[in-house]
């Protein structure tokens, strides 16, 4: 009989999580660390992942890498550095995303390529480095946090059509590279709070629009957390999730508004 234990998955697994600094990136890191895994953390912020370091388990096992996912230098550089240290490379958890702020609907070309280049380049440019040094046989699984805005117009319109560049680039790829081991999946999260997240800047900055937020958009009518989600990214990680790939599983505590056909 099939038992589902994702505690014991993780052992010396070499995992790269980028957005690793704050908000879900920290959340999984430190879940990923306590099951015995060694962690490749990118981010901005090298200052807040040393300190992430010191609530994970075995931080000695882990190493903060600093990068600018912007410039296609620096994220060769990070994933150089990351190499070395792991050796080999089994699970990349893409968190790095967000609206930058750029809300304007008609938005700059190049407010919308640097959109672009944090919430889908940047994952594009380091699944390619690590798969094209894949050893043949060795299986390699990347899993993308996307949104339900990949779905419907929910965020500002640079955001949408980014967000649904990175699913439609997350199935596509999922079917390309399903038969050389590699599992492509996501998940397409609503709302949800973690500590530095945009729901908790808003949260800080206007409670009213932040209530105002769950009254209308959560039918249970509670914000979600990250621990939450944390599970269905350590089932994607694991074993069980060979039937995936090309998959974005949407986490939105029935937020969303669409369907998918």
């Amino acid at each position: 009989m099939l038992t589902l234990n994702l505690d014991n998955e993780f052992t010396n697994k070499r995992i790269i999580v980028t957005g690793a600094s704050k908000g879900l990136g920290a959340e999984i890191c430190k879940a990923l660390a306590f099951r015995g895994a060694k962690i490749a953390m990118f981010s901005r912020s090298k200052i807040k992942m040393n300190e992430l370091k010191k609530f994970m388990k075995n931080s000695s096992n882990h190493i903060s890498i600093k990068v600018d996912l912007l410039k296609l230098n620096s994220i060769s550089l990070a994933v150089k550095k990351a190499k070395k240290f792991l050796k080999e490379i089994d699970i990349i958890i893409h968190v790095a995303g967000g609206g930058y702020g750029l809300k304007d609907s008609l938005i700059k070309i190049s407010d919308l390529k640097t959109l672009f280049q944090i919430n889908l380049g940047a994952a594009v440019e380091i699944n390619k480095l690590v798969v094209e040094d894949k050893k043949k046989n060795k299986s390699l699984k990347l899993i993308h946090v996307g949104s339900i805005a990949s779905n419907e117009a929910v965020g500002s319109v640079g955001y949408n059509v980014v967000k649904s560049a990175l699913a439609a680039y997350v199935r596509s790829l999922g079917k390309e590279l399903y038969n050389k081991k590699v599992l492509v999946t996501g998940i397409l999260p609503g709302g949800f709070i973690a500590k530095g997240n945009a729901m908790e800047r808003l949260k800080k900055r206007n409670i009213i629009a932040y209530k105002k937020f769950i009254q209308s958009r959560l039918p249970r009518g509670v914000m979600g957390k990250a621990d939450e989600i944390i599970p269905m990214l350590l089932f994607l990680c694991s074993k069980h999730s060979e039937m995936m790939g090309g998959c974005l599983i949407p986490m939105d505590a029935g937020e969303g508004r669409s369907y998918q056909i």
